[in-house]
């Protein structure tokens, strides 16, 4: 005596629901692999949503409700990266607003990227926290937090330490150093302005070292070799 299976009509439109839902996400992760973007109508199946950001990181996304989801940067939107690419490889990453964000149209899309970390991005495309009291003029180094741009895609954290030369000025023009050299040197102005203080009371007292000391300092500030005292550049 054979044995019929009975599926009701709820089973039934359930299973074909997880047929057509397995369907799109198998095609949607060979997409993302090999990253190729989709065509505008299609949706990713599944949104990411990331519980980490801080609130200081949330306000940047408060004015976003009359802009296209698509124009979003970051910390407002999170992607899904695709760590297996090749280096410099030039590739497209599905991003996604985070759901906390306001924004028109679709909440996914696509964006075209090149296959790095953030690390190894361009300087010009970091922002670095500016160390000061450091030695300029010898071109010493010191480790720094860096940030990547907004506008900048890359794998891997979007901060990050990294060592760079010291470059910072309190506000010394060089042309400044000149013309005080050069009109007050032999008073020890240029010392002065400088920070040199214990130079430029030698240089006052020894009226501009009889003229040689002012010679060499104009000399000097000339061609940068004698610097702002607290080891900062020029403006």
């Amino acid at each position: 005596m054979s044995h019929c299976i009975v599926i009701d009509r709820r089973n039934a439109i359930m299973l074909i629901w997880i047929f057509v839902l397995s369907g799109i996400r198998q095609s949607y992760t060979e997409e993302k692999a090999s990253g190729v973007a989709p065509s505008n109508n299609e949706v990713a199946p599944y949104v990411i949503r990331n519980f980490n950001e801080t609130s200081q990181q949330l306000s940047q996304c408060q004015n976003t409700a009359n802009l296209n989801c698509s124009e979003l940067l970051f910390p407002c939107i999170r992607c899904l990266y695709n760590y297996t690419c090749n280096y410099g490889q030039e590739l497209y990453v599905n991003c996604s607003a985070l759901h906390q964000v306001e924004c028109q149209g679709s909440r996914w899309f696509w964006h075209q990227m090149n296959c790095r970390y953030c690390y190894q991005t361009e300087k010009w495309q970091q922002k670095c926290d500016q160390k000061g009291n450091c030695n300029s003029v010898n071109g010493q180094f010191y480790k720094t937090n860096c940030t990547v741009r907004s506008d900048v895609f890359c794998l891997g954290n979007r901060s990050f330490t990294r060592n760079i030369k010291c470059n910072w000025t309190q506000g010394y023009r060089w042309s400044t150093a000149v013309i005080i050299s050069l009109t007050l040197g032999g008073f020890g102005a240029d010392r002065f302005y400088l920070g040199h203080w214990q130079e430029g009371i030698g240089k006052l007292f020894s009226f501009g070292g009889l003229g040689v000391w002012t010679i060499i300092d104009v000399v000097l500030i000339s061609l940068h070799y004698l610097g702002p005292a607290d080891g900062s550049l020029y403006i």
